[in-house]
């Protein structure tokens, strides 16, 4: 399972809480690209789980904090 933040971008707006099936459905149905789709088929097939938001699909999904840092001042760069 390889993601990138331009795939994972395509699950932005998915209807968050969601299955695996539900986030498989929703890729499919807004056209996302296969790698997308074979992404979320590599998820664990715990029926019943429920992911809250991207970094529960991706847990390396970068955040804003990974794109800032701080002076030594404490002031965000």
């Amino acid at each position: 399972m390889i993601w990138t933040i331009e795939l994972a971008s395509y699950l932005d707006d998915a209807p968050w809480p969601a299955s695996k099936e539900e986030l498989i459905d929703y890729a499919d149905r807004i056209g996302a690209p296969r790698e997308v789709i074979y992404n979320l088929e590599e998820l664990d097939d715990n029926v019943e789980e429920l992911y809250e938001e991207i970094e529960d699909v991706w847990p390396d999904y970068p955040t804003d904090e990974d794109f800032f840092f701080m002076d030594d001042d404490g002031e965000i760069q």
